[in-house]
């Protein structure tokens, strides 16, 4: 059985072979499955979960390979459908200068991940798996966007019959996805309703218009990510801040999915919130310590040691304050 599914847009990530290294330097380039379901499934997997892809890519080589990179992670591909006539996502990525980090996409129109239908999605397995991770940046095209929207309304009614529940919605904000972004606050509102979890950054909450102590009332669980500053928990009325791990940074990008995806583990496994956090904490660290991005997913041995080395206040002394 599929524990968790991940649905999102997927790629390939080119990376230059040497780290330091501008697009414009680079000769070589090191090729790895890319993309929000990409990274986060990948992360998912090396931490003993058993995941399963929703996503489309091209009828490509592209296509064939992260179909293929994917299977090879222990990853379910049996949602993972192929779009003719459509090209998979490729970026680029420059690990240089290490404040920016910046990304070229090569995404032609339309990209397969927003042609993805409801009827190519395995709609009972996926309102009956313990745990699915939906990207906001679904919402940004139809039919994607109503394919999303009944992914999250289905779980919603089926919630009562599954032993273990957890829906989480990333907020992937990509405005270069968006045809309108203004469409963005409203879409994602929609969705976070429909969601038991929300995860983005301070720019990400910014961007949808959502005050995280408002959406943090009641049952709902907010991941705020803080990049190098850490992480924050916003549950039952509180907030409870980790701060960042430090540790020499090789490339930032992938490392908010690595957070995800080892929090998201964490609460399937049972972790109380704060721990799983914790150890989202330590996952971004170690990907942003390394070259790649799903290549760059830890195991949760190498999570345990970073954890086990980094000094640490105790739990009962970390950063508390109540939620307006």
């Amino acid at each position: 059985m599929i524990e968790a599914f991940v649905v999102g847009r997927i790629g390939v990530d080119f990376t230059p072979s040497e780290p330091r290294t501008s697009l414009a330097e680079a000769t070589t380039f090191r090729r790895a499955v890319g993309g929000f379901a990409g990274n986060i499934g990948t992360g998912l997997a090396r931490l003993g979960i058993a995941t399963g892809v929703v996503s489309s890519v091209g009828d490509d080589g592209h296509g064939d390979h992260v179909r293929s990179a994917l299977a090879a992670e222990g990853i379910s591909v049996a949602g993972l459908t192929t779009q003719p006539g459509a090209r998979t996502q490729v970026a680029f990525f420059e690990a240089w200068p290490p404040d920016e980090f910046p990304v070229t996409f090569y995404r032609l129109a339309p990209a397969p991940d927003t042609l993805l239908a409801v009827s190519e999605v395995p709609l009972d397995e996926l309102a009956a798996a313990p745990l699915i991770i939906v990207s906001g940046a679904l919402l940004a095209v139809e039919p994607a966007r109503s394919t999303a929207l009944a992914i999250l309304a289905d779980r919603l009614a089926a919630r009562d019959r599954r032993a273990m529940s957890w829906t989480i919605l990333d907020l992937d904000w990509r405005p270069s996805l968006w045809p309108d972004p203004g469409d963005y606050p409203g879409l994602v509102e929609r969705a976070a309703e429909l969601s038991d979890v929300l995860i983005g950054s301070d720019a990400e909450f910014a961007a949808a218009g959502l005050a995280p102590a408002a959406v943090a009332h009641g049952p709902r669980i907010v991941v705020l990510k803080h990049g190098q500053d850490g992480v924050s928990l916003l549950a039952a009325g509180r907030r409870e801040a980790l701060p960042g791990i430090p540790v020499e940074v090789i490339c930032g990008l992938g490392s908010g999915d690595a957070l995800t995806a080892a929090v998201a583990a964490g609460l399937l496994q049972g972790l109380d919130p704060l721990a799983a956090i914790a150890r989202g904490n330590a996952a971004g660290a170690i990907v942003a310590s390394r070259l790649m991005c799903s290549a760059a997913m830890p195991t949760p041995a190498e999570i345990d040691e970073l954890l086990a080395r980094t000094p640490d206040e105790p739990l009962a002394t970390r950063a508390q304050e109540a939620l307006p």
